[in-house]
Formats: C-alpha cells, structure tokens, sequence
C-alpha cells in the first residue's frame, strides 16, 4: 500500500506540472485577448499584474517614481494611498510559472548540496549610503489605480463588459449605495448587538438563511443581528478601481455598520476569510468586543526565513489537480486572466446557473449558497483573496497577540474536521497562539457543513457564549 500511495503522489505530481504548466502559458494567451475586447468594448485598456515588477523610489516630495528598464514616470500620491501601498499583497504580480518555480527550486537543492560554505562569497548584501533614498518593487497597476484615473481617462463603466449586469448584483449603482449591504433582524431592547461577517465568495445569506431564522425568541427580543454583505460582494458596492485591501474591507464595516447603527460594543461571528477581517476590527476596538466567535480561521504560521505572503499562497493554492478544491483554488489565486473566465463564464450567467441547478435537483439544493458563490465581480475577487488572505500573512502573528493581550472577553474557535479548504490545523495553530480560546472541532463536518445543516445546533451554542459574555 505505501508503494501504491507513493506511485499515486508521483502520477498527481506530473499531471500537476503539465496541468499547471498549460494554465501558464494559457493565461498570457488569456491576457491579450482580454486586453484586445476592453479596447473594443469600453474603448480602453485594463490594468492587469503580467507587467514586470518596477522600482518604486519615495521623492522629497511624497510622490513615487517608478523606474524600470530605463523608464521612468513620477506618479503623485496621498498619503492614504501610500498607506494603502502597504495593504496590497506582492501576490499580486510576482507568481512564477510552474516550469519557473521547479527550476528555481532546482537550483536552489543545487547550491544548497555544492555550495554551503561558499555562499558568503556569492551573495552580498546591499548596503546603502546614509543619504540614500529606499526603494521597494511594486506593480505599475497598483499604483495607478491608487493614484487614481489618469487625466483624460474616464471611469470604468458600471457593470463592465465581464461582470453580471443583473439587479442583484448591480442595486448599488443605481440606488447610488456608499455603504454595504446589511440585513438586520432581532429587537435588541439591552443594546447588546452581534456583527456576521460571511467568508470568501460568500454572502450574507450564509447566516441569514440559516441562523437567523433558528435564534430563540429570546435571542431576537435580546440581541440585534447585523449580516453585511463584504465589500465586492453579494448586494454589496463593487468599486471598479478598488484594490480591495483590508483597511478598505474594515473601514466599510465601521461606517455601514457600527457608524450607521450606532453600535458600541457587539459580538463578532465570523467565517474563513471573515475571520482575518474580524481580528483586524477586534485589534481597532479591543474594547468594544463582547465575544469573539471564529470559524474555520486561516491562520498559517510562517517559518522562519519564508517570505509570509508567498507562503501563504503556496498552503492556499498549492498548484495540485487533486483534491479538486485545491486545483480550483490554485487556479483562483494563480492566474488572473484564466480566473477571470471563469467569472465570466459563472458570475455573469449565474442566473441561468441558478435555475439549472434547481432544475436538476428539483430544487432541493440550498440555492441562497450558489447565489453567494456568484454574486461578485472578479476585480473583488482577486483583489479580496490575495489583499487579506495572502497579504495579511505577516500581521496575523500580531492580530493574534493583540487580541491575546488586550481582549479580555471569550473566545470561541470552531472548525470542521472534514474541511479541505481551510485545514483543521489552522485552528490547532490558533490555540497555540491564544491559550485561553476555546477550541471545538466538528466529526464529519466541513467548510460549509460547519454551519449548514446543524445551524439550529449551532445557534443554540452561539445564544449561549452570547449569554456567558453577560456573567
């Protein structure tokens, strides 16, 4: 059996390889194709990441010159858009082809085996003057779409060509809708409050579907409930020029939500991708939390001496055809333009998708779950998974401690043994960071059956941390 397995591994690895390596020069065919109907459809070209990496020099004057192979342009900037700088993940436009990656990493066993007590002589580090101005690498895309539409240019049109034009998913442009959508429910006569933030292609249908309708009587006269539609997704607005970072997700939980509400303390029930937004909103208001309730958390620790973002990206989407929901997140985080298509094909026609479902399983299937699935623009996609999945990569180390330090409610980490999306050693790895959370992990259950399906369960587990909170 050992030897069957290994042979299995070595047939998924070079099917892999060859998959992988088709998808790369696919995508750059994907590319120009792209780029050639945005010009003949909206008259303009689309930023993509397939241009080089650039040097980006900071000037006296705030702004950014950007330099590479002996060109040059100044692009002014704000310095909230420098901030914003900071949130934008290099998993963006530095990802390798597979023939790439597999002869770097050739070279690399290479001179670790011949070349150990000569590598001080190989590499030198650059050291700077004192009068020197630092320099990072950063995308041309990301910085013009911080800086904004160039002059002369006028703004990408709402819905674009790729993305559904369909009621559903466009009533914010015509209700000329700043703020995200929120579904609330309950009384809330103590002004005790709770706060859903769904996961990654997802909506907030995720809870309204299932929990709100199974709180207790009690409950809906005790608490108010707050769903939110994120930022690009859902009902929810879908700026064309976002970047999607985390500061933006945040900021628009706090103005659609705790601003809007009025809300000054609230428990947070979050889910995947959720739960990164959920700390970063808990390390902002640490003492606003009431409990703190996460679900299938992707928290992988960085080792030592790895880069935090490309790691991360590498555990997400490890460029595997199998298990199937690895090759469909590692064509998700890789490849811009094949991922695109795939929007194309779903996202804008998920409508007839929808009814093709209910037609084949005599509308038995949760469809609340396929409306979530498609309901965003491609542009939130990408941007959302590599801006906080990967991009937050190096800050959850210090979300995590913050929150250990200064939140002195409960905390409740609940995960799905069966989960191949996000593994049950990410919760494992929390624990670790936060020895006072509590800790439940679901036999038979999954990403999505953590919830679906036991949601009358798990709403009586949520009434009751809810009701702990108040002593």
């Amino acid at each position: 059996m050992p030897t069957l397995a290994r042979i299995g591994t070595a047939i998924i690895d070079v099917v892999s390889f060859v998959v992988f390596s088709l998808l790369d020069v696919l995508d750059v065919v994907l590319c120009f194709a792209y780029r050639v109907a945005d010009f003949f459809i909206e008259s303009e070209w689309k930023p993509c990441y397939c241009s080089s990496p650039r040097e980006a020099i900071p000037t006296n004057g705030g702004d950014i010159l950007l330099s590479a192979q002996g060109e040059s342009k100044i692009v002014r900037m704000t310095s909230s858009s420098k901030v914003q700088m900071e949130d934008v993940s290099d998993t963006l436009y530095v990802r390798a082809s597979r023939v790439t990656e597999a002869s770097n990493s050739a070279v690399k066993r290479l001179n670790s085996n011949n070349g150990r007590n000569h590598a001080g002589h190989n590499h030198k580090k650059k050291t700077g003057s004192p009068g020197a101005r630092s320099s990072f690498v950063v995308n041309s895309t990301v910085v013009e779409m911080l800086h904004g539409r160039m002059a002369g240019q006028k703004s990408q049109p709402i819905p674009r060509w790729s993305d559904c034009d369909c009621q559903l998913c466009n009533s914010w442009s015509s209700s000329g809708s700043k703020t995200l959508y929120v579904k609330s429910a309950g009384g809330g006569k103590t002004n005790e409050d709770v706060v859903f933030i769904h996961g990654f292609i997802s909506s907030s249908a995720f809870w309204t579907e299932t929990l709100f309708p199974n709180f207790s009587e009690e409950a809906n006269s005790m608490y108010r409930f707050f769903a939110i539609d994120l930022l690009g997704f859902g009902r929810s607005p879908k700026p064309a020029e976002s970047l999607y970072t985390l500061k933006e997700h945040v900021d628009m939980i706090e103005k659609s939500v705790l601003e809007q509400y009025k809300v000054k303390s609230f428990h947070i029930v979050a889910h995947s991708l959720g739960c990164i937004l959920a700390l970063a909103l808990a390390v902002r208001r640490p003492k606003s939390i009431k409990s703190l309730t996460l679900l299938a958390p992707p928290y992988f620790p960085v080792p030592e001496g790895e880069e935090a973002t490309q790691y991360v990206m590498r555990r997400v989407a490890p460029r595997r055809v199998w298990p199937l929901i690895a090759f469909g997140a590692s064509m998700a985080c890789w490849y811009e333009h094949v991922s695109r298509t795939i929007c194309l094909l779903i996202c804008k026609n998920h409508r007839v998708w929808e009814f093709l479902i209910k037609l084949v399983t005599r509308n038995r299937l949760r469809t609340y779950l396929v409306e979530g699935f498609c309901c965003h623009t491609h542009n939130a996609a990408w941007h959302t998974l590599h801006n906080i999945i990967c991009g937050t990569a190096g800050k959850l180390d210090n979300y995590l401690d913050t929150v250990r330090d200064r939140l002195k409610c409960e905390i409740n980490v609940f995960h799905g043994k069966d989960d191949e999306v996000i593994p049950v050693e990410c919760t494992h790895n929390v624990k670790r960071r936060l020895r006072r959370a509590n800790v439940k992990v679901m036999e038979r259950e999954d990403h999505i059956t953590i919830v679906v399906g036991r949601q009358k369960e798990f709403a009586r587990e949520l009434e009751e941390i809810w009701r702990r909170s108040r002593g």
